[in-house]
C-alpha cells in the first residue's frame, strides 16, 4: 500500500511542480500587461475582460472533467496576486502639468498609501506633519492639490487652516465622514472640493477592485482628472451625496463596529477559552469570531473617532439596542411563532440579496476550511 501510494505521491509532486511553474510563468507575463496598461493609461482592473476570461475557464474546466468552482477560485487567487504585481510596473500619470500634491498627514498609513500610489503615477509628493507645520505657507501656496489624511477628530480643525491654497488647487478629504468635512473645505477654499472615503485599509496590496466613495464638492471638472487616476489604478468609484454617504455609515461601519465591540467586551467579561471556542467553531463562527477580534488588534481611537463621530450614531445604536430588547422579549415569552413571523419578515426585506448572500458566503466559508489546520486528536 505504501509503495502505491508513494508512486501516486510522486506523480502529484511532480504535475505540483508543473503549476508552480506555469504560475510563475503566467506571473512574468502579467508584469508585461501591467507594463504595457502602465505605458498606455489603461486600468489595471478590466472587469468585462475578468468576467469573460473566467466564464470561458469555467466551460473549458467543465469539458475536461474539472469543477468551474474550482478553477474560478483558483484563477481569482491567482488575478489577485497578478494586480499586486502590476503595481511594480507604475500608472500612467493622467495630469502631468500639475503643480506638487500636498498631502497633510501624509506619514500615516493611509497617507503613506496614497503618497505611493501617485508616486508611482509620476506625481511629485510633498507631506506636512504636525511637527513640520512651518513648511505649510510654502508649500500649500505651490500646491496643484491638497489630501488631507488626519484622524478624523482632527479633520475639521487641520482643513480650517488651509487658507493659503491656490484658486485652482483641488482641495480633498480622506475622512470616514463626510458632511463636515467637506462643508469646511467648501468654506475655507473656494476652488476645487471633493471629499474621499477609501473603503479599505491601508494594508491592501493593490487598489484592483477597492470602493473609494465620492461626493462632489465644487468644480467637478478640475477634479475630473483624480477619478481618471484612481480608475487607472483599479479603484471602484462610487457617487454619492455627503449625506447620503453618512447616513450609509452609520450602518455600515459605526453600528457594526459597536456591536463587535459590545461582543468582544462580552467575551472578555465571560472569560471565554477564546482556544475552545476555535476548536469548536464551524468556518462561519470561525470568521464571525475573526472579524471581532480583528477589530481589537486595531487602533482604538479609530474607532471610538467613528462612532462618536455624529449623532446619528448614537440614535442608530439606541434603535438597534431597542430592538433587541424586543427580540429578547420573544424569548421571554417563548413565543416561538412570533421568532419565526419576525424572520419571514426580515427574509422578505431581503429578497433576492439573501441568495445571493448565501452563494458568496459559501465561498469565502471554503476558503476558510481550506486555510484551517486540524490537529489529530
Amino acid at each position: 500500500m505504501n509503495q502505491e501510494l508513494n508512486a501516486l505521491r510522486d506523480q502529484i509532486d511532480t504535475v505540483d511542480r508543473q503549476l508552480v511553474g506555469l504560475l510563475a510563468q503566467r506571473l512574468a507575463l502579467v508584469a508585461n500587461v501591467g507594463e504595457v496598461k502602465s505605458r498606455f493609461g489603461l486600468p489595471i482592473y478590466a472587469p468585462d475582460r475578468e468576467a469573460a476570461m473566467l466564464a470561458k475557464r469555467r466551460q473549458e474546466a467543465e469539458a475536461c472533467g474539472v469543477p468551474g468552482d474550482l478553477i474560478e477560485d483558483v484563477l481569482r487567487r491567482v488575478m489577485r496576486e497578478s494586480y499586486s504585481s502590476e503595481n511594480d510596473s507604475g500608472f500612467k500619470c493622467v495630469n502631468p502639468q500639475l503643480r506638487p500634491i500636498v498631502i497633510v498627514g501624509g506619514a500615516g498609513q493611509l497617507g503613506r498609501l496614497f503618497s505611493h500610489m501617485f508616486r508611482l503615477s509620476g506625481y511629485r509628493v510633498e507631506i506636512i506633519e504636525r511637527d513640520d507645520w512651518y513648511r505649510a505657507p510654502e508649500l500649500l501656496s505651490q500646491a496643484g492639490m491638497v489630501v488631507v489624511a488626519v484622524p478624523i477628530d482632527v479633520t475639521c480643525e487641520v482643513i480650517d487652516r488651509l487658507t493659503m491654497l491656490p484658486d485652482d488647487c483641488v482641495l480633498v478629504d480622506l475622512t470616514s465622514i463626510k458632511s463636515k468635512p467637506l462643508a469646511h473645505m467648501m468654506a475655507v477654499h473656494r476652488g476645487p472640493v471633493l471629499g474621499l472615503h477609501p473603503m479599505f485599509g491601508p494594508d491592501v496590496s493593490s487598489l484592483a477592485k477597492q470602493v473609494v466613495v465620492c461626493c462632489a464638492g465644487r468644480d467637478e471638472s478640475a477634479w475630473q482628472w483624480l477619478l481618471d487616476q484612481m480608475r487607472i489604478w483599479g479603484v471602484r468609484l462610487h457617487r454619492v451625496t455627503a449625506e447620503e454617504h453618512d447616513e450609509s455609515m452609520s450602518l455600515i461601519q459605526a453600528l457594526r463596529h459597536f456591536s463587535s465591540y459590545v461582543y468582544g467586551w462580552h467575551l472578555e467579561e465571560e472569560a471565554a477559552d477564546l482556544q475552545r471556542l476555535l476548536a469548536l467553531s464551524s468556518p462561519i463562527y470561525r470568521l464571525e469570531l475573526a472579524m471581532v477580534g480583528r477589530l481589537f488588534a486595531q487602533d482604538p481611537a479609530l474607532y471610538a473617532d467613528i462612532i462618536l463621530s455624529a449623532p446619528r450614531n448614537l440614535e442608530m445604536i439606541r434603535r438597534y439596542h431597542h430592538r433587541m430588547g424586543e427580540a429578547i422579549r420573544l424569548l421571554e415569552a417563548g413565543d416561538r411563532e412570533a421568532f419565526i413571523q419576525q424572520f419571514h419578515k426580515v427574509a422578505d426585506f431581503f429578497g433576492d440579496y439573501a441568495g445571493q448572500f448565501l452563494r458568496e458566503s459559501k465561498m469565502l466559508l471554503a476558503q476558510a476550511h481550506d486555510s484551517r489546520h486540524h490537529e489529530s486528536l
